[in-house]
């Protein structure tokens, strides 16, 4: 996949910006005890679930990329591209399982869609 024909959703920045603020606010409280260190765990998780999960999809492919590892689904797995009742991004596979997109909300659909080549259905 080459940067000029894929399209990529992330989490917004802020949530890393949180989870070092967070990280900071911890230092003390682990300082404190050896046993409150792992407190330090959880902002460091969070950090890095911000910095690595979302959506990048190319002509080809979906590729759904988590905290830990990542899932290329082809186009033409992909019956249905939906959004569930709070807002977000669910793909509906060829096998029926149901496929949440990280990072993507319903109304990037239309974005997600372009990059396919397919024209959207008229909405009249």
């Amino acid at each position: 996949m080459s940067r000029a024909d894929t399209i990529r959703f992330r989490h917004h920045q802020a949530v890393l910006v949180a989870a070092v603020i967070a990280t900071i606010g911890a230092l003390p409280l682990a300082a404190a005890r050896t046993y409150l260190l792992p407190v330090l765990l959880v902002p460091l998780v969070v950090a890095a679930w911000a910095w690595r999960s979302g959506t990048d999809a190319d002509r080809r492919e979906l590729r759904v990329r988590a905290l830990v590892g990542s899932r290329r689904v082809p186009w033409e797995q992909v019956v249905e591209l939906t959004a569930d009742p709070r807002g977000r991004a669910v793909v509906r596979l060829a096998d029926g399982q149901q496929l949440p997109l990280p990072a993507v909300q319903g109304v990037d659909l239309p974005r997600l869609v372009s990059i396919t080549g397919q024209a959207l259905p008229d909405p009249r």
